[in-house]
C-alpha cells in the first residue's frame, strides 16, 4: 500500500486501528520526499530526524491511550512564514536566511496539540508575494502536473507538496490568492477564511489586514479535519474574532437541494481561458441539477479590486517590512560606513526584486502628498467592492467563479512583465479585500492542467462552503487524480 497517496481520513482510520504505525506513515513520505523532491523542489527544509522522533513518540501514546484526534499522527508540511520554534523560518527570503524563531504560530501550535507531524517548511514567493513560487529567493518550484509550469502562489511549495503526495496536507496563506490559486493549479484543495477565523500570531506579515492562513488538502473532507483544528479565538492576535467554531465536520453533506447559489457575470470577462470557462460552467451545471438554485449576479466594483489591491497590499507590506534593517533579524551586509550605510546595503541586498519593487509602491503611496490620492481612495474602493458582496448574499448562500483565468503557465513565461503576472490574481483578490471565505476545489482540466472552481460564501460561513465543495466531489472524481511523477 502507498500510505503516502491516502488522505489524512483515511490514514487516521488505520492508525486508530493500528494498521500502520505513525513511523511506518512518515517514513513513508520522507521517503516519497527524497524519491520526488529534486524534481519538484516543494521544501525549503525537511525536518526528518524531528519528524521521526515525534513518529516514536506518537506511536508509544497509541499503546497507552486511544487518539483523541483525527490528525494524530498525519505528517503535514507548512508554508516557511508561519514560525516554528527552533526550525528555520526563512520567508524564502535571503534577509532571513537564518532565522530561528523562539516561538510556533499559533496554528503550529495548535496542530501541534492535534499530534500532527511537522515534515518541513515548504518554499514560497519571497515573503508571500508574487503568483507562482518564482520569487523565491532559493530556487523554483515546479508543478507536479508539469515539471515545465508554476505551481502557482505564493504557496505553490505547499500545494505542490500535497499535489506530489509529499505531504498528507500542508499549510498556506492567502493575501491576495496564495492558497487557492496553487490549489487551483495543482488540482487540491485550498481555503482562505474568513478574515479573523483563524490567528496571524506568528505569520511573518505580508498586508496584514488581507493576510489569512488556511489548509491545502487532498479533498474537502482533510479541508474540515485542518479546520477543526486550526480555527478559533486567539487572544494573542488583536485581528482575531470570538466567533464560535463549529464542527465542519459536520457539514459534509452530500446535498445543495434549494441552496442559492450566484455567478458573477464579471467573473467571467474578457481574458478567461476557454478551457477554465468551460470546466467551471460544467460544474455550475452539476450543482444545478443536483437541486441548487442558480441565477446570474452583477458585482459592479470587481474591476477596480486588482488596482486597489496593488495600493493597500504594498502600502502595508511597506510598514511591515521597515524592520528588516539588518540589525533585529537575519542577514547584515558587510562593509558597511556608517548606521545609514548598513540600512541601504542590508536591504539592497537582502531583499529580491518583486518585494523591492513593492516596498517602492507602497512607500510611494503612503509618502506626505500622495496618501489621500492613492492609499485613502483605495480604502474608498475597498469599501464598493465589499459592499458588491454584502449585496450579493442579500440573496444568495454563496458565489461561484473560476479560482484562475488560466491553467498554469510556463515558468518564465510571466516574470519579465509584473502587471501580466499580478493580473493572474484578478478573481481571488476581491475576496481578500472584502474579508470573506473562499475554497478552491478542482473541477476538471484544460490542456492536461487542473482547473479550479472557487465557491465563495459569507462571513463565517464556512460550513456552507464545506457543503457545497463536498456535494460536488461527492459527485466528480477530479479530486482522485494524481500527477504522474
Amino acid at each position: 500500500m502507498e500510505l503516502y497517496r491516502l488522505t489524512a481520513h483515511e490514514l487516521a482510520d488505520l492508525l486508530k486501528t493500528r494498521q500502520i504505525s505513525c513511523m511506518e506513515l512518515t517514513q513513508a513520505v520522507l521517503n516519497r520526499i527524497k524519491d520526488v523532491d529534486e524534481k519538484v523542489r516543494a521544501y525549503v527544509t525537511v525536518t526528518e530526524e524531528e519528524a521521526l522522533k515525534r513518529a516514536a513518540e506518537l506511536d508509544e501514546e497509541f499503546k497507552t491511550m486511544e487518539s483523541n484526534s483525527p490528525l494524530k499522527g498525519i505528517p503535514a508540511a507548512v508554508k516557511d512564514n508561519m514560525c516554528t520554534r527552533g526550525i528555520k523560518t526563512t520567508c524564502s527570503s535571503k534577509i532571513l536566511y537564518n532565522f530561528l524563531p523562539p516561538y510556533n504560530a499559533t496554528v503550529v501550535e495548535k496542530l501541534d496539540e492535534s499530534g500532527f507531524i511537522l515534515l518541513g517548511k515548504t518554499n514560497m514567493d519571497e515573503f508571500a508575494m508574487g503568483s507562482s513560487t518564482e520569487n523565491s529567493a532559493f530556487f523554483v518550484t515546479a508543478n507536479p502536473w508539469d515539471l515545465q509550469a508554476v505551481p502557482g502562489g505564493s504557496s505553490g511549495g505547499s500545494a505542490a507538496a500535497v499535489a506530489a503526495d509529499e505531504a498528507v496536507f500542508a499549510l498556506g496563506s492567502d493575501t491576495g490568492g496564495s492558497i487557492r490559486l496553487p490549489a487551483a493549479f495543482c488540482g487540491v484543495v485550498g481555503l482562505k477564511p474568513t478574515y479573523g477565523y483563524v490567528s496571524r500570531y506568528g505569520l511573518i506579515a505580508y498586508a496584514s489586514s488581507l493576510d489569512q492562513i488556511g489548509p491545502i488538502t487532498k479533498d474537502v473532507t482533510d479541508c474540515a479535519l485542518v479546520m477543526n483544528a486550526i480555527f478559533g479565538h486567539d487572544p494573542k492576535d488583536s485581528t482575531s474574532a470570538k466567533v464560535e467554531v463549529p464542527d465542519f465536520t459536520g457539514f459534509l453533506k452530500n446535498d445543495v437541494r434549494g441552496l442559492k447559489i450566484g455567478v458573477p457575470k464579471e467573473y467571467f470577462g474578457e481574458g478567461i481561458h476557454e478551457g477554465v470557462k468551460k470546466a467551471v460552467w460544467d460544474a455550475i451545471e452539476l450543482l444545478k441539477d443536483l437541486g441548487a438554485e442558480l441565477d446570474e449576479v452583477s458585482m459592479p466594483h470587481t474591476d477596480y479590486g486588482l488596482a486597489t489591491y496593488y495600493i493597500i497590499a504594498p502600502a502595508e507590506a511597506s510598514s511591515n517590512l521597515a524592520r528588516y534593517d539588518g540589525i533585529q533579524y537575519g542577514y547584515r551586509a558587510e562593509n558597511f560606513q556608517d548606521l545609514i550605510d548598513l540600512y541601504k546595503k542590508t536591504r539592497s541586498e537582502g531583499f529580491g526584486p518583486e518585494v523591492k519593487r513593492r516596498i517602492m509602491l507602497g512607500t510611494y503611496a503612503l509618502s506626505s502628498g500622495y496618501y489621500d490620492a492613492y492609499y485613502l481612495k483605495a480604502q474608498k474602493v475597498r469599501t464598493l467592492v465589499k459592499q458588491d458582496f454584502d449585496r450579493a448574499f442579500e440573496k444568495f448562500d454563496v458565489l461561484i467563479s473560476p479560482t484562475s483565468p488560466t491553467p498554469a503557465f510556463k515558468i518564465g513565461a510571466k516574470t519579465d512583465d509584473p502587471l501580466t503576472m499580478y493580473l493572474t490574481d484578478v478573481c481571488t483578490i476581491p475576496i481578500n479585500l472584502a474579508g470573506v471565505p473562499a475554497i478552491s476545489i478542482p473541477c476538471g482540466f484544460s490542456e492536461g492542467l487542473p482547473v479550479g472552481l472557487q465557491i465563495i460564501g459569507k462571513p463565517f460561513d464556512e460550513g456552507t462552503l464545506i457543503r457545497v465543495a463536498y456535494t460536488f466531489e461527492q459527485n466528480t472524481d477530479f479530486h482522485k487524480k494524481r500527477p504522474g511523477l
